[in-house]
Formats: structure tokens, C-alpha cells, sequence
């Protein structure tokens, strides 16, 4: 600031008036001009402050030749052969995924005459049984995390009794009511929510934290005034961040993360927050690499910057809170951290519930309000609904409630203590693996590895995808990640010798494994154009909705 003030203080501002009073249309370009220069000089400063220069400059070299493909893509020669590769990508998709299955009819609309009930179901259970990944042996990385008979016979049962509940409509339905409330408290009651604390139930981990986001917009806006707000996350959080800041028309900043450790970069952080944050983010664990952020840390920075922080425990769920106990270390993630405002958990993931259900919970009960829509003046009537959906299944809320209290916490207990053990002897093994290497550190179900020149991480993937194993795919860096469940824990001394097999495949043939999922993950994570990606992920989405 003395500086700031040193150098008007020696501006001849007589003079520029005078300047201004001949030529007030340059005067105005000129001002403009100074305008713009300066705004662009503050945004390059605020980026070199977050990335650094190095990779500041890497990110507009990216940009620069985004733009110049994105251009070249609109030239009639060049443009006509890109979209003719994209279409053979996408046509490519539509074909491993929509299959025509031998006797097996296609239903484009309603029947004429309704169908038989034993039709409807043998049809329903071919479906079901259709050949796919095989989960129940433990081979899917995540996607059904417990998988027991008897749990799922229970939540079934749940799921019937409540089928034809919503709610919307509490007066219809006031047992649904209860049992909703109390799926919010036994989750607050695990994250060490005090008697202010509160939430409310989802549709998974998107939504709670779209949820999360919308109130701190609104909060921001109410509170402090703030007409454009912005969030810091770190570049690990999961992509949800990202759909609620396009949802909102709001700005992200992503952090980079320590290259070691995975963990969010405190200082970054820091120098990202400006005076419209209104929230930052800190994760436990991380989708990419299960790596808990320093949420001690973020909680100090949340509370000397004054903004709100979310804690994104949807994947660490029924895990992060029983990690002491269950004698591995502890990471503190709730609100005993006293800058948190805001969680958001998936009880349908390690909570073993069924699908489309999670919590969002608030410090207080004031936060939660700005989450909430309403509006007086409608003719239907005073309308109020707590989250993005109207009516809501009141099933999966049921059978929520069913797996919580039948599990009990010495059932999630016992489930830590095995999954956490199995993501640690699938990561010791992975360390003795000399081709490969852990990334990050990681804290909870989740273990990420990449590999060393010349093995190719994605020929790898292939390779596993053959012995029956659905791994996660990730990028910068190229990597792999298994998201250990209840159902991996039996199937670790499988998992590690196919992986040991497959690593050495590739490295004796590597020149075999420059197509099939290196094609399509060393293009996307390289190509500067990422609008060619994107229109490659659109066609997956189309192909899902083919017949």
C-alpha cells in the first residue's frame, strides 16, 4: 500500500486533466486500454501467485493452442476430417456398448395390451443377469460396496414397504418423516454434530454437494453482498465442484496439489481466496488417489479468511470416523474442525445403503436455510422443497435406514478395520511391484498407482480388464486406482498376482499396448483442444440412452 501511494502521489494529475479536457475521446481509449491491461496484468499476476510461472506459462501455451486447433477445426478441409474422427470414436462406443441379444425384443413404446406379471419379470431378471463386470467375485473397483444376501434381502424388504412414498407430501406419509430425520441424525451423530447441527438426505454425493455450494452462494450474496462468488478447491475435488460452478455461473479456482503427497497446496490456497470466495474445499478422502487434504489446516485458513468450508467426505462415509477405533490413524473430518460449515456424506456408499441416498449436513440450521427453495406467490400455493428434486423416492431413504441400524457401529466398525487392512495389503503389494509406484498417501479405501517408462499404466489397465478386473482410470498423472469394498477383501492375493502378470506383459511387449485405452486416455489427457474430448464424453452419454 505505501508503495500504491508513493506512486500517485507522483502522477501530475493537473496536467492529465488538462490532457483529458482537450482530447476527452483518447483520453476515454486510453483509459479504457489501461482498463483492460490492467485487469489482465492483476489475472496473470493472481495465476502465477496460485501456479507458479512455470506452469502458468504451460497452461497458457495449452490455451494458445487450444485455440489455434479450435480455429483450424473451423476451416472446411480440416474441420470435416476432425468431426469424421470424432464420429468413428463415438460410433466405436455406441458399438461395444448397444449389443443385440438373440430372442430378446426391443420395446420402443408403451405395449397395446399390458403384459403378464411373469412375463415382465423373467424379461426384468434376463436383463439383470446380463453378462458384465463380475462384482460379486470382487473384481469392480467400487460400485457395490457391500453386496451381502441377507443385507440386500433387508433393504429390499425396506425398499417395498415404502414404495409408493414421497417426501413432498409428510402428511401422507409421517412415518417417512421420522425416519428420514433420523437417518440425518445418526449421520450427524457420526461426524460429531452438536445440538445447532443439521442436514438433510440427497440423491448421492453430486447433489449434496451442489447443495453445499448453493448455500454458500447464497450466503454470500445475503450476508456479505458478494454479487460474484467464487470457490477454491483443490484440483483433486471431485468433479461435482465443477457442475455446481457451471450450474450457478460461478467462478472455480483449482489449487494444485503437493506432487508427493497429493495433498492440497495450503499455500496456493491462500493466495487463491480474494474478497468474493465464499468457499473453499478440502476432501477425505479424494476420488483420484483416497488422500485426506489438511483439513486442520483449510478449517484455520476458513476461519482468518472468513469463508465458508466444505469437507467432502461422500467417498470416506462410514469409514474416516471409525479409522481410530479400528486402530489405523486418525483423520479429523467432522465438525470438531471449528471452520467447517458444511459436510457431505454417502451413505450409499460405505454405508451400505442402497443407491441414491446421502446426507449434507450444516453447522447450523441458518447455514442449511440457504440451501432451501421457496417462493409465497405462486398460485399453487406456499411451495417449499429442500434440495434440487420436488418429489424424492422415499424407498431408498427406507432402505437407508435399514442398512444404518442393522449394520450398527460394531458392523462398521468390523468393515473398516477389513477394507482399510485390504487397501493396505494390495498397496504394500503394489510397492514391491518395481515398475510401479503408490501415488499420493493414501488414508482410506482408495489406492492409486502409476508406473515407470516402459510399462504403460493404461496397456496394464487392458491387461486386467482381460484377467476380469474393472480398475479406475486417471490422469495428470496417468494412473490407475481400485476403490476397495467388502467385496475386495477375499480377492487381494488374486488381485496382486494378476497385477504382477500383467505388468509384466506389458513391459516385454510394450509396442503391444499403443492402442485400446491408451488411444483414448493418452489423446484426451494430451490433445490441447479439450472441446474434442468433450465431444467424445457426450457421445459415451448418447450411446447410454441407444437401443
Amino acid at each position: 500500500m505505501p508503495q500504491v501511494i508513493s506512486t500517485l502521489a507522483r502522477v501530475d494529475w493537473q496536467r492529465m486533466a488538462a490532457y483529458t479536457i482537450r482530447s476527452p475521446k483518447q483520453a476515454l481509449i486510453n483509459a479504457a486500454i489501461a482498463y483492460f491491461a490492467f485487469r489482465q496484468a492483476t489475472k496473470a499476476v493472481r495465476k502465477v501467485s496460485i501456479y507458479g510461472l512455470t506452469k502458468t506459462l504451460s497452461l497458457l501455451w495449452r490455451y494458445m493452442t487450444g485455440a489455434v486447433i479450435r480455429h483450424v477445426r473451423r476451416a472446411p478441409g480440416t474441420g470435416v476430417v476432425v468431426q469424421k474422427n470424432i464420429a468413428k470414436m463415438v460410433k466405436d462406443i455406441e458399438e461395444s456398448m448397444v449389443t443385440d441379444i438373440p430372442g430378446e425384443s426391443k420395446y420402443l413404446a408403451i405395449p397395446e395390451h399390458g403384459m403378464a406379471d411373469e412375463e415382465i419379470l423373467a424379461i426384468l431378471n434376463r436383463r439383470q443377469n446380463e453378462v458384465g463386470i463380475d462384482w460379486k467375485s470382487g473384481r469392480a473397483s467400487g460400485a457395490v460396496y457391500h453386496g451381502g444376501e441377507k443385507l440386500v434381502e433387508l433393504t429390499n424388504k425396506a425398499y417395498g414397504l415404502f414404495n409408493i412414498t414421497n417426501p413432498l407430501h409428510p402428511g401422507v406419509f409421517p412415518g417417512l418423516r421420522r425416519i428420514e430425520a433420523e437417518v440425518v441424525c445418526m449421520v450427524l451423530d457420526l461426524y460429531n454434530g452438536g445440538p445447532e447441527c443439521c442436514g438433510t438426505t440427497t440423491s448421492g454425493g453430486t447433489e449434496s454437494i451442489i447443495m453445499a455450494v448453493r448455500a454458500h452462494v447464497v450466503w454470500g450474496r445475503d450476508e456479505r453482498g458478494i454479487e460474484t462468488p467464487n470457490i477454491v478447491v483443490p484440483i483433486t475435488a471431485h468433479a461435482a465442484f465443477d457442475k455446481a460452478a457451471e450450474y450457478f455461473g460461478i467462478r472455480i479456482t483449482h489449487v494444485p496439489v503437493d506432487h508427493k503427497t497429493q495433498k492440497v497446496d495450503l499455500k496456493a490456497m491462500k493466495r487463491a481466496i480474494d474478497s468474493d470466495t465464499v468457499l473453499v474445499v478440502g476432501s477425505s478422502a479424494t476420488f483420484p488417489h483416497g488422500v485426506s487434504d489438511d483439513l486442520e489446516a483449510i478449517s484455520n485458513l476458513a476461519i482468518k479468511c472468513k469463508v465458508g468450508f466444505h469437507v467432502d467426505s461422500c467417498l470416506g462415509s462410514f469409514i474416516m470416523p471409525f479409522l481410530k477405533e479400528a486402530g489405523f490413524p486418525e483423520i479429523v473430518c467432522d465438525f470438531r474442525l471449528p471452520g467447517v460449515t458444511t459436510i457431505s456424506c454417502d451413505t450409499h456408499k460405505y454405508g451400505f445403503a442402497p443407491k441414491g441416498t446421502s446426507v449434507v449436513m450444516y453447522r447450523n440450521k441458518q447455514m442449511r436455510h440457504y440451501q432451501y427453495f421457496t417462493i409465497s406467490t405462486w398460485p399453487g400455493g406456499i411451495y417449499a422443497s429442500p434440495t434440487m428434486a420436488g418429489s424424492r423416492s422415499g424407498a431408498v431413504i427406507a432402505g437407508c435406514w435399514a442398512a444404518m441400524t442393522k449394520m450398527g457401529r460394531d458392523g462398521y466398525l468390523q468393515e473398516c478395520k477389513d477394507i482399510v487392512g485390504c487397501r493396505l495389503e494390495i498397496q504394500r503389494g503394489i510397492e514391491k511391484i518395481p515398475e510401479l509406484y503408490v501415488v499420493g498417501e493414501p488414508s482410506s479405501t482408495v489406492v492409486a498407482f502409476a508406473s515407470s517408462q516402459p510399462v504403460n499404466i493404461y496397456g496394464v489397465m487392458d491387461e486386467m480388464k482381460i484377467r476380469g478386473w474393472d480398475l479406475s482410470p486417471l490422469q495428470f498423472p496417468s494412473a490407475l486406482h481400485i476403490a476397495c469394498t467388502r467385496l475386495t477383501v477375499p480377492v487381494v492375493v488374486d488381485f496382486l498376482s494378476d497385477l504382477r502378470e500383467s505388468v509384466s506383459l506389458v513391459k516385454a511387449n510394450p509396442e503391444n499396448y499403443s492402442k485400446g485405452s491408451q488411444a483414448v486416455y493418452g489423446f484426451a489427457s494430451t490433445i490441447p483442444d479439450t472441446t474434442i474430448v468433450d465431444e467424445v464424453a457426450c457421445g459415451f452419454i448418447d450411446a447410454l440412452y441407444a437401443i
